[in-house]
């Protein structure tokens, strides 16, 4: 990264992420007007708003414009120096081929492990770690979601205040369960989604599961015996069926969720933390109104801190995969082992025929806040993007809806969306998230805590009780990557304790689960 002076925001500043760039993107608040003069000579012909790109040297019509080195796009009329360079200006490159891609070919240094760290947290009767202690209530589909709404709200102003040592009581709602092609192959994907993430390891092996009774997916289908990893003496998963006979009138539905919730928590209720080791993290990295900085302070610093993850042995997951598509020769190249690298093309491939099916490309992906942020197209924001993954190599791939079975640095292939994404992380078995913005978004999760990390210190400044880690001070000359990197990890192992809570977690702002549901709708 280089920039136009040394230090100094108030000062004419650019950033300059590669050598071979030609552009740059500037970095004072507010922009700059035209005739700016730079301590470098440069001087801007057009006003440039804040994060957007400035053209470094005369750029003619075809030629390709260069962020992080790589092609973003090309000139579609001639570009002088000092002028600003934006979406309408491109033609976006076609997406990399899916053959003849580099396998496994990268070897980073091997870095010393990192000992010492550890957290307080939730061992589970499955071998996982808890950062939370919660009593989730699993829906079989969304008919039931107001009954049940109902009866979380008496239980959290009924029965938690006599349960301390639990943390939350939460409705898993969402909008599947019937009305579905539940037999098509691709209802595998909500099903173990949702299956997967009631056996989140911030809810410790209790399953209570709210049906309606007439529903296609029925608790037996969501939860089968054999999918349940539960200790031999574990009981059954609890379900409270809204159909039975037994049931008269409404309240006698809610009475009942009420006493079997009664059970579940005071075994949640009787378990304690205990100092457990930071390779029981199992963090989701991602980033939603994103701009121009994300890829410049918020996303390196957090890809520093997955390397300090990775080196202490935790598990950590990056994601979305139109933000990633077109970097997918970086990503193959630091593959672990040729496996590891097919996985991930048949999941790109997969993707691909997905979007063709709805008659859309990659480019659909960025949104009107991208744009205004700096972003010109998925080319820029994928090479953004793709940095919170560090420098480790791949360890495996996640597919959609799967639990993560391995430690290391995945690739949990979802879609873009951030509802989706955070939803199918969840189901992996994440027990902390990692959410990077430069727009804005009060993006939260009821079922485990979200960090969220500013990449401008005019965000982190208008919504400082949204924001839990500033990374614009890099912009600013203020810290270094490795510095918020650090800060990160640190804060990670205090959130994990309980020691900390996160401002998502002190507004209660959480998000709905969201699964992703490629099959028909009937």
């Amino acid at each position: 990264m280089s920039t136009g002076q040394a230090a100094g925001i108030r000062a004419p500043l650019y950033i300059r992420m590669h050598e071979a760039d030609n552009v740059a993107i500037v970095a004072n608040d507010g922009g700059l007007p035209a005739g700016t003069v730079f301590p470098c000579g440069l001087t801007l012909v057009d006003k440039v708003p804040q994060a957007h790109k400035v053209a470094l040297a005369d750029i003619p019509e075809g030629a390709p414009v260069r962020r992080y080195g790589v092609a973003i796009g090309y000139a579609l009329k001639d570009l002088p120096r000092g002028s600003w360079v934006h979406e309408r200006l491109l033609r976006m490159p076609e997406a990399r081929a899916l053959e003849g891609l580099p396998i496994a070919t990268v070897r980073p240094p091997v870095q010393p492990p990192l000992e010492g760290f550890t957290f307080e947290g939730y061992r589970n009767a499955d071998g996982s770690v808890g950062t939370r202690n919660i009593l989730a209530i699993t829906q079989t589909v969304q008919c039931v979601a107001g009954v049940t709404a109902y009866a979380v709200q008496r239980i959290k102003a009924e029965l938690l205040p006599r349960y301390p040592n639990v943390d939350d009581v939460v409705a898993l709602e969402h909008g599947y369960g019937c009305g579905v092609a539940i037999d098509a192959p691709d209802a595998a994907v909500p099903i173990r989604t949702l299956r997967n993430i009631s056996l989140n390891p911030n809810f410790g092996g209790e399953l209570m599961v709210v049906s309606l009774g007439c529903e296609k997916l029925q608790p037996e289908r969501l939860l089968p015996p054999d999918a349940i990893p539960l200790a031999a003496d574990a009981p059954a998963p609890d379900v409270v069926c809204l159909q039975d006979e037994g049931h008269v009138g409404f309240m006698s539905m809610v009475d009942s969720i009420l006493r079997q919730a009664e059970t579940h928590l005071a075994r949640l209720d009787a378990r304690r933390r205990e100092t457990v080791p930071a390779s029981e993290l199992v963090v989701g990295v991602q980033c939603g109104g994103s701009d121009a900085f994300s890829g410049v302070t918020a996303n390196p610093a957090v890809g520093f801190c997955t390397d300090l993850l990775v080196r202490a042995g935790a598990t950590v997951m990056f994601s979305e995969v139109t933000e990633v598509r077109d970097g997918i020769d970086q990503l193959t190249a630091r593959a672990a082992t040729p496996e590891v690298a097919q996985a991930m093309i048949e999941q790109m491939a997969w993707y691909d025929a997905y979007l063709a099916r709805g008659r859309v490309d990659r480019s659909a992906n960025t949104t009107p806040g991208n744009k205004k942020g700096g972003l010109s197209n998925i080319v820029e924001k994928a090479m953004g993007s793709i940095v919170k993954s560090g420098s480790a190599p791949i360890a495996g791939v996640v597919a959609p809806g799967e639990k993560a079975r391995r430690k290391g640095l995945l690739y949990a292939a979802t879609p873009a969306s951030d509802f989706i994404c955070g939803t199918l992380q969840l189901a992996a078995g994440m027990n902390l998230h990692v959410f990077t913005t430069g727009r804005g978004t009060p993006y939260g999760l009821a079922q485990v805590p979200v960090i969220k990390v500013a990449t401008r210190t005019e965000l982190a400044r208008r919504w400082h009780d949204l924001m839990d880690v500033n990374a614009g001070r890099i912009a600013d000359g203020e810290a270094s990557i490795e510095d918020v990197g650090w800060e990160l990890f640190r804060l990670m192992l205090e959130v994990a304790s309980g020691r900390r809570k996160t401002w998502a977690e002190q507004w209660k702002l959480a998000n709905a689960l969201v699964l992703f549901n490629p099959a028909p709708v009937t």
